[in-house]
């Protein structure tokens, strides 16, 4: 279990130019933008504009802040993910246009390479409970958490992530006043994205 806190994720430009990203893990350590089998990010939308493509990529898009993006993923009908909408999948190697509803938002994106990684983004609330499992997850945390594992505790603060890289022995109980981002990542190909 280790610990990533806000205050030291990496900060780049987008693929696209149009706008910065904040990088909270990447695999393989020190994959670029161009070749990361897995990435957790997040990213502040200040103008309408096309998403960056990425080709054999499938990413999972949810919004942390401010009142919500419009997406037209390809030849779809538009749709609208907001702070009560649930983390929306889709391929990231097709064309998409994003428009802001009203102003900035902040969202959180999950990317894996389809034939490496698949993954799952989740919602939960505070308290929830989590179980071993042998996937690799990732918790992000929406406000001030505590992490309790037996006797011991440990705080997260806004959009630090929890990071649990091995199968976990014991229930981790994750409390606080704001639900969390569960990140789930299998090295099992790209046919279980959901």
């Amino acid at each position: 279990m280790k610990i990533l806190r806000a205050s030291d994720y990496k900060r780049m430009p987008w693929k696209n130019g149009g706008g910065e990203t904040v990088e909270i893990a990447v695999f393989p350590a020190g994959a670029s933008i161009e070749d990361f089998d897995w990435r957790i990010s997040t990213a502040t939308v200040a103008s309408d504009g096309p998403f960056s493509i990425f080709p054999g990529v499938d990413r999972t898009l949810s919004i942390l802040s401010g009142a919500g993006i419009e997406l037209t993923i390809d030849t779809s009908e538009p749709l609208i993910l907001d702070l009560d909408s649930e983390p929306y999948p889709f391929p990231s190697d097709k064309p998409v246009l994003a428009r802001l509803v009203n102003g900035v938002v902040t969202d959180l994106n999950v990317m894996t390479r389809r034939s490496r990684f698949s993954h799952r983004v989740s919602r939960q609330p505070a308290p929830f409970l989590l179980s071993p499992s042998a996937s690799l997850r990732f918790v992000l945390a929406t406000g001030n958490h505590t992490i309790a594992f037996g006797s011991e505790a440990a705080e997260l603060g806004p959009l630090d992530c929890l990071a649990l890289e091995g199968e976990a022995t014991s229930d981790l109980v994750i409390s606080g006043g704001t639900g969390v981002f569960l990140i789930e990542l299998d090295p099992d190909g790209g046919d279980n994205l959901r």
